[in-house]
């Protein structure tokens, strides 16, 4: 097993037309395995879905299955994209930047915040010979 377990379990679909819904999803995707979620994201400002969502399916195989057999397939009149959801599906609701968590913040910051401290103490260097130079002229 992978340390995150529903990684390869959750898909993108893309390109989705305006009348596409959960329902329709769900039909099109459940003869691919069982499904634990099927989400599409709204635009708050129309109150439409933005074209895309994401479906969660109970095991990873399904999910590959479904984009073997569905990407760049027919849907309402729309060619549609399906592959893998990455990095990780945003919960609905949540209004926390994901640099807010310690984790993001170490994996992602963390050569940037060793370089900068690197220029601290080069700098603090530098204004000590500074200082040493200006008091022997």
């Amino acid at each position: 097993m992978s340390s995150k377990p529903n990684s390869k379990r959750t898909i993108y679909v893309g390109g989705l037309a305006e009348e596409v819904d959960e329902k329709v999803l769900h039909a099109a995707f459940i003869p691919f395995g069982d499904l634990v979620d099927v989400q599409i994201p709204l635009d708050y400002e129309t109150e439409k879905h933005r074209g895309f969502a994401f479906i969660e399916f109970e095991n990873a195989e399904d999910a590959a299955a479904a984009i073997d057999n569905m990407n760049d397939s027919e849907l309402f009149g729309r060619t549609i994209r399906v592959n893998v959801a990455a990095p990780q599906r945003i919960k609905e609701g949540s209004t926390r930047p994901v640099w807010s968590e310690d984790s993001w913040l170490q994996k992602h910051a963390g050569e940037t915040l060793g370089v900068a401290k690197d220029n601290e103490e080069n700098n603090e260097t530098k204004d000590k010979t500074v200082a040493i130079s200006d008091r022997l002229a």
